[in-house]
C-alpha cells in the first residue's frame, strides 16, 4: 500500500468512527433545561436529578422528541429517564401525550406512563391509567382498560386496545363498547380503522340504535356513513320483527335491511314467520319483500296457514298487515289448501283473496288451469277469483265466496269414474267450527250432476240438472242433501243408461294432482333453487404480540449494557408483564415506589 493510499484508508476509518460517535451521541438522551440539578446516589445512585423552576418544567430530547415534566431523574450509563409531575411527550406533529410518570429509555425506545394518562394524534385519543408506546413500531398499548375519542365515529373502551399509528388501526379486546350519537355497539374483539371509522366485530356483538338491535358473530360497521352488514347467527331486531339468515346487510340511515341465505322473519305481534333466501326490509315503511323459495307461516289457533309464492311482500302497521302472493301463490292448512297466479290477505279484515292472471281471459285456452282453486275436505272448488273470509278474532274460517265461472267438484268414492259436480256464475260457501264447508250456494245458470244412493250407499241413479240456484248441505265433506230453485230440467238416470258424454258438466277440470297436502308439496313445482355462496369476511386473525421478539431483544440490548446491581430489576424491562407473550392474561404492572 503506497503512502497516498494510506492515509486515505486512515481518514476514511476516522470518519467513519466519528459517523458512529455522533450517532452514538444522537442516541443519547439530551437534557436542554433544567431549574436545578441534584445527585443523590444513596436513593437514585448513578443518576442525576433535574427538577423545573418557577420559569418553565424540565425539557428532555431524544431524537425526534420532546418531553417535558416537573422532575426527571436520568440514568446516563443506561440511556434512561424517569420523569414526574405534568409529563408530556411529542413527536413531531403527530403525537401528544401527558401524564403522571413517564419512563423512557433511549436504546429500545420504548415509554412506558402512567396515571391519567392522554395520547392524541390527529385521528384520535386515548385515555387510559397505564400506556406502553414503542416507538419503533409506532405502536400503544393498554391492558388496564381504556377510553379512545374519535371525533364523529364515538367513544370507544375497552379492557385491552392497542393503536396501529402507520395504519391507523386499533384492535380491541374484553368488554369493547363504542358510543356514538346513532349507536352503540359491543363485543368482544373489534378492529376500528380511525381514518375512515369503519369497525369490523368478532365473537358475540351488538349494534343498538334507536330502531333496531343488530347482533352477529362477525361483522362490519361504517360508523359515519352507519351502513355494515352481519354474519354467523347475525339477526335484526326491528322492535316488532326479527330479522335473521346467513349474511344482512344493513342501513341504518333509512331502517332498511337485506338478507340473503336461509332467511327468518318473524312478526312477533302477528305470530307470523317468512322464510327464503333473499330479503328486504324497510321498517318506516312498514314493508318487507322476500323471495326464493318464500314461504308465510301464520299461526291460527293450534293450526297454521303456509302461504307459498316466487315473492311474498308484507305491508302495513302491524294492526293491519296485509300479504301478497305473487305468481304461482299457493297455500295449505291441515283442513284447507288452494293455489292461484296470487294471493292477498288482509289480516285486519280477514279476508283472503285468489286471484287470476289478468291477462287470460276466460276464452283462452289456458285460463281454466290458471283459475284459482281451493280444496277443502274432499271437495274442490275454482272460480276467476276467490274470496276466503276469516274471523279475524277467533281466527276461524266464516265463509267464502267465488266470483264468475264457479265451479265445485267432489269425487263419488264408490265408483271408479264418477264426480258430484255443479257449476253457476257465482259461489258462497259457510263453514262450521270445524273450518269444514257446511253449506253452498250456487247461484244463477246452476247445473249439476250428483250420483244419488241410498242410506246403504248404494246407487240409485245420476242426477242432472239445471235450475237457477242450488244449495247442498255438506256432512264431513260429503253431501247430506240439496235442494234446487227454479229448476228448469232435471232426470235421474240409472247408471246403465246415462250417456257418457254427459258425466262431465262444461268446464270441468279434476285437478286433484295439483293439490297441496302438505308444506313440502308447495314447494314441489319449484325450480331448484342454487343459493349464491356469500364470501363475507375473514375470521378473526390475532396481531403479533406488542412485546413481539423484536421488541424483547431491544430490552435484553439495554439490559446488557445496564450497569450491573443486583437490588432491583433492569430498569428498561422492570414495568413489563411478567409473561409478555400473553400479557393481556396478567395482573396489572405495578408502578415504582415514587410514581
Amino acid at each position: 500500500m503506497n503512502r497516498q493510499s494510506y492515509i486515505l484508508f486512515i481518514v476514511l476509518i476516522s470518519l467513519i468512527l466519528s459517523y458512529n460517535t455522533q450517532a452514538q451521541e444522537k442516541r443519547k438522551i439530551e437534557i436542554q433545561y433544567s431549574g436545578r440539578l441534584n445527585i443523590d446516589e444513596q436513593n437514585y445512585p448513578g443518576a442525576r436529578i433535574f427538577t423545573r423552576d418557577d420559569s418553565q418544567q424540565v425539557h428532555i430530547t431524544h431524537n425526534s422528541i420532546n418531553m417535558w415534566a416537573d422532575k426527571a431523574i436520568y440514568y446516563s450509563e443506561e440511556n434512561f429517564i424517569e420523569a414526574y409531575g405534568k409529563v408530556k411527550m411529542i413527536q413531531g406533529d403527530t403525537i401528544n401525550m401527558t401524564s403522571k410518570y413517564i419512563e423512557y429509555s433511549g436504546v429500545t425506545e420504548l415509554a412506558f406512563a402512567s396515571g391519567d394518562v392522554v395520547l392524541k394524534d390527529p385521528n384520535s385519543t386515548i385515555s387510559t391509567d397505564t400506556l406502553y408506546f414503542d416507538r419503533i413500531k409506532q405502536e400503544a398499548f393498554y391492558r388496564t382498560g381504556g377510553t379512545v375519542v374519535k371525533d364523529t365515529s364515538g367513544t370507544i373502551t375497552s379492557k385491552i386496545g392497542r393503536y396501529l399509528m402507520q395504519i391507523k388501526k386499533y384492535r380491541f379486546e374484553q368488554d369493547v363498547v363504542l358510543v356514538n350519537q346513532d349507536a352503540t355497539i359491543k363485543s368482544n374483539f373489534f378492529d376500528f380503522y380511525s381514518d375512515t371509522g369503519h369497525a369490523y366485530l368478532y365473537g358475540p356483538s351488538t349494534i343498538v340504535t334507536k330502531a333496531s338491535k343488530t347482533y352477529c358473530e362477525k361483522g362490519y360497521y361504517d360508523t359515519k356513513a352507519k351502513v355494515g352488514y352481519a354474519l354467523k347467527n347475525s339477526k335484526i331486531n326491528y322492535d316488532n320483527r326479527i330479522i335473521e339468515g346467513d349474511s344482512l346487510y344493513f342501513d341504518n340511515n333509512r331502517s332498511f335491511a337485506s338478507a340473503t341465505n336461509h332467511i327468518k322473519i318473524t312478526d312477533t305481534i302477528n305470530q307470523m314467520v317468512v322464510t327464503g333466501h333473499y330479503a328486504e326490509v324497510f321498517k318506516e315503511k312498514d314493508s318487507l319483500f322476500i323471495t326464493k323459495h318464500a314461504l308465510a307461516a301464520t299461526k291460527q289457533e293450534n293450526d297454521s296457514i303456509y302461504l307459498h309464492a316466487d315473492k311474498i311482500m308484507v305491508t302495513g302497521k302491524p294492526d293491519n298487515r296485509i300479504l301478497k302472493a305473487f305468481h304461482n301463490a299457493k297455500l295449505y292448512k291441515s283442513d284447507l289448501s288452494g293455489k292461484a297466479d296470487s294471493i292477498v290477505s288482509n289480516q285486519k279484515t280477514g279476508l283472503t283473496e285468489l286471484i287470476n292472471l289478468s291477462r287470460f281471459s276466460s276464452g283462452d285456452k289456458f285460463s281454466t288451469k290458471r283459475r284459482p282453486i281451493m280444496w277443502n275436505l274432499e271437495n274442490q272448488m275454482t272460480g276467476d277469483t276467490i274470496h276466503l273470509f276469516s274471523n279475524s278474532k277467533s281466527e276461524k274460517l266464516d265463509s267464502l265466496y267465488v266470483f264468475e265461472n264457479a265451479f265445485i267438484i267432489s269425487k263419488d268414492t264408490l265408483s271408479a269414474d264418477g264426480y258430484n259436480q255443479i257449476n253457476g256464475i257465482t259461489l258462497t260457501g259457510l263453514f262450521n267450527d270445524n273450518n269444514e264447508l257446511r253449506q253452498v250456494d250456487i247461484n244463477k245458470n246452476a247445473q249439476s250432476i250428483f250420483y244419488t244412493r241410498n242410506e246403504e250407499q248404494e246407487l240409485i241413479g245420476i242426477d242432472k240438472a239445471k235450475s237457477g240456484r242450488i244449495t247442498i248441505m255438506f256432512a264431513d265433506g260429503d253431501i247430506e242433501s240439496y235442494s234446487r230453485f227454479n229448476q228448469i230440467d232435471g232426470s235421474l238416470y240409472p247408471e246403465s243408461k246415462y250417456p257418457a258424454k254427459d258425466k262431465r258438466l262444461k268446464g270441468f277440470d279434476w285437478r286433484e294432482e295439483e293439490r297441496p297436502k302438505s308444506i313440502e308439496d308447495l314447494f314441489k313445482d319449484d325450480p331448484p333453487l342454487n343459493l349464491p355462496v356469500i364470501k363475507g369476511l375473514k375470521d378473526y386473525e390475532p396481531e403479533k404480540e406488542f412485546f413481539d421478539e423484536a421488541m424483547m431483544e431491544r430490552i435484553d440490548k439495554a439490559n446488557q449494557e445496564a450497569p450491573v446491581n443486583n437490588e432491583e430489576d433492569p430498569k428498561a424491562s422492570r414495568n413489563l408483564p411478567k409473561n409478555v407473550k400473553n400479557p393481556k392474561q396478567l395482573p396489572v404492572p405495578a408502578a415504582a415506589s415514587q410514581k
